[in-house]
């Protein structure tokens, strides 16, 4: 019995280091973004938005949200490198007519990108003078070593606003 509980203490330890190790390594897959580097130079950003990745290592929040024709949502989050999950995209539009319905601010001020509500100078085309919302994939593109991820694809009509943003200079 004494030579079993020395292999379980010699294993533990090894155990440990090997969960640890794989923890750095898991947060070291995502990059430096813009917004780590304005905040090491002290002017932290108030808003970030892409739908193509996240602009902050330390943001794990969804990156955008998608509605399908049928009225039901998917938040878009963020895959190891700190890609958008276009997969997660295609499988849930697949066979659909999908828009982005909001881009998530990564800043943690809470200054999402929603459908544009009627302007003062030219009304929208969508129902109650709004903009119309681009189809979700629109903008695809192959970025950081083969990573699938869409852009916004914006034509005469459409966009997004947040007319109440937070902590903004």
């Amino acid at each position: 019995m004494p030579k079993l509980h020395h292999a379980l203490f010699t294993l533990a330890p090894a155990g440990v280091a090997s969960m640890l190790a794989a923890l750095v390594t898991a947060q070291q897959a995502r990059p430096q973004g813009p917004c780590d580097i304005y905040a090491a130079a002290g002017t932290p950003c108030v808003t970030a938005h892409s739908t193509v990745r996240s602009l902050s290592s330390r943001y794990g929040g969804p990156l955008y949200q998608v509605k399908r024709a049928d009225g039901r949502l998917l938040n878009i989050g963020v895959i190891a490198g700190g890609f958008a999950d276009a997969a997660a995209q295609d499988r849930f539009c697949a066979g659909a007519l999908c828009y982005i319905n909001r881009i998530y601010d990564q800043s943690g001020k809470g200054n999402d990108l929603m459908q544009a509500p009627p302007g003062p100078f030219y009304p929208g085309p969508d129902k109650g003078a709004f903009d119309t919302q681009p189809i979700a994939d629109m903008a695809p593109i192959t970025i950081g070593g083969g990573h699938k991820a869409y852009g916004v694809y914006i034509m005469p009509g459409m966009g997004f606003r947040n007319n109440n943003a937070r902590d903004l200079p």
